[in-house]
């Protein structure tokens, strides 16, 4: 995922250089008092690639075969970011043969020698968190073989870091790079030899972020599921560090950790990733299981709508829409306009999507993966429900819905959503209205949109337009984003769509009539791949040339798809298409 990150121009940047530069006049480290247990995960394909010299970050794909990570060529500021984060080691330690193992130490050691003094683009109070987090939890690899010299520059250099760290983590953006900068400063300060001073500083700084970010339903501004995942992790980590060696983590730490539990299961699907909102993608395999298992307490699931999500499941199906105001002010800046956008999981397979962040594809797929269009629910053509500034000088929202609703309900007959949003009321006079029903079995789902000018003012603004339009109707699409996976194509004339799944199910998609149904190419944009995947969208469009216009759906197994499917076959790790 795409992290936000502390400034590193202008002053800011010009403080980290000076105190980086100072830390190399610490008192350093001198070795390990203990230890945490390393609890982070790696990638074995992304590690594969590493030691072929292929180098993918930030979705660039750099072939440098014999070369250093640190000569690689640097195509963008977020690739070189990557790289001196240091969690590709996760990855090379997941192969851990002799190759990779070797590149593990050469590498690092490099760091030392190049950057170690506090040169370099690094030393940014994030950055440093998250690498220290690495180097201490795969230190028996890095040190294994390496003689005395070697092992006092790193600890010299794991030293000045938490020096730097003390000194500059208030400088993080309030968020995840501060829980990453200060995890860091407790791990370190935990770990090494005369840094126990930092603990206690950094821990009560842990517990009031914790009651600052982390709202009373276990959410965070951003409303980014997968950032979400990646503060509780964190969470989680340096609360385990700190019991293991005998200390207590601040109560808000742990307040903290018992309210986001819920609400982060209720955003997984039913094949185990996260909801795709909000810039966010599905989270690192492993992680979310490994993070509440860790995380303790009872395994209850947030009711009701968590983080702003309402969830509908029922049988091998899941249903999670967007059911409230977008991101505002600076937690909008990588934030979607996808107000009462949905997603579909049927067992381990995700059948409707949104197409995701498109910012590791650069701005042009970023702007796009934020526009209404690019997520499973209604737009106007040509508008999203919300806006950016005109200017385009700022990436927030300076306009969002002023009302979103919804009110998610249960009976014996199966799960029911329905909400509302007003995002089209200042440009057109129009509401949009999604009521959804998912059957107690999971095999279907019915939904109704509808687009409607609600108030008196409403019904004028729209009459303005109808004017302006020549009373030819504002036009609107309702479109269904679908898996590269699914195999989808026409049915019945025309009059349906069928798509079939990797695991034998088959799904129909049909409507009522009122709209035209096209089945039209879409992307599905992916952190990790070089380039946006193509599938398939259902699109239902119509023109609005009354004060309202209903359209009627359902997305249901065929007939004769049985109830329960024994989908054993895992999917290829392949990352770098």
């Amino acid at each position: 995922m795409t992290r936000s990150r502390s400034g590193v121009g202008g002053v800011t940047g010009a403080m980290h250089r000076l105190h980086a530069r100072l830390s190399a006049l610490s008192r350093p480290a001198t070795g390990f008092v203990s230890q945490p247990e390393p609890r982070t995960i790696g990638s074995f394909a992304r590690g594969r690639q590493l030691t072929a010299g292929n180098f993918l970050f930030a979705g660039f794909l750099i072939e440098a075969k014999g070369r250093s990570i640190w000569d690689v060529p640097v195509p963008d500021p977020r690739f070189e970011e990557e790289i001196h984060g240091c969690v590709w080691l996760d990855d090379l330690a997941a192969v851990a043969d002799g190759p990779a193992c070797e590149k593990a130490r050469a590498w690092i050691f490099e760091w030392v020698e190049r950057y170690g003094r506090g040169g370099g683009p690094g030393w940014t109070p994030d950055l440093t968190g998250r690498r220290i987090i690495r180097w201490i939890n795969h230190a028996i690899l890095l040190l294994n073989g390496q003689d005395r010299a070697a092992s006092d520059a790193y600890f010299r250099c794991l030293g000045r870091q938490t020096i730097f760290l003390s000194r500059r983590w208030k400088a993080a953006a309030p968020g995840l790079p501060r829980f990453e900068a200060l995890t860091g400063l407790v791990y370190a300060g935990l770990s090494l030899t005369g840094m126990e001073r930092h603990v206690a500083s950094a821990s009560a700084a842990l517990g009031r972020e914790c009651a600052r970010e982390i709202n009373s339903e276990g959410g965070i501004p951003t409303r980014n599921p997968e950032e979400l995942l990646e503060v509780f992790t964190l969470l989680t980590w340096s609360a385990s560090a700190l019991a293991e060696a005998g200390r207590t983590p601040a109560k808000p730490h742990l307040a903290a950790i018992e309210r986001i539990a819920p609400t982060l299961r209720a955003l997984r699907h039913a094949d185990g990733g996260l909801a795709r909102f909000q810039g966010g993608g599905r989270g690192l395999e492993g992680r979310l299981d490994q993070a509440l298992v860790h995380s303790g307490g009872r395994a209850l699931t947030a009711h009701g709508l968590a983080m702003g999500y309402a969830r509908l499941a029922s049988g091998r199906t899941t249903v999670i829409v967007d059911a409230a105001r977008p991101p505002s002010g600076s937690a909008s800046t990588n934030a979607h306009a996808s107000t009462l956008a949905m997603e579909l999981t049927s067992g381990r397979r995700p059948v409707i999507v949104n197409c995701g962040s498109g910012m590791s594809f650069g701005p042009d797929w970023r702007r796009a993966g934020r526009a209404t269009a690019s997520h499973s629910t209604l737009a106007i053509q040509g508008f999203s429900s919300s806006r950016l500034a005109a200017d385009g000088a700022r990436s927030e929202f300076a306009d969002v819905p002023e009302q979103v609703w919804a009110r998610p309900e249960g009976d014996a007959y199966g799960y029911r959503l329905t909400a509302g949003h007003n995002g089209y009321v200042p440009t057109h006079g129009l509401s949009h209205i999604r009521q959804l029903f998912l059957s107690t079995d999971g095999r279907t789902l019915t939904g109704d949109d509808t687009l409607g000018a609600m108030a008196v003012s409403d019904r004028r603004r729209f009459e303005t337009i109808m004017e302006r339009v020549k009373h030819q109707g504002v036009p609107f699409s309702v479109r269904f984003h679908l898996h590269p996976d699914v195999d989808a194509a026409l049915d019945l004339g025309g009059s349906a769509v069928s798509m079939a799944l990797k695991s034998g199910e088959i799904w129909v998609f049909r409507h009522d009539g009122t709209a035209e149904m096209t089945l039209e190419p879409s992307v599905y944009l992916e952190t990790g791949r070089l380039k946006p995947r193509p599938t398939k969208q259902i699109v239902l469009s119509a023109h609005v040339v009354d004060y309202a216009l209903q359209l009627g759906w359902t997305l249901a197994k065929a007939q004769d798809t049985p109830h329960a499917i024994r989908d054993t076959h895992r999917d290829e790790d392949v990352t770098a298409e």
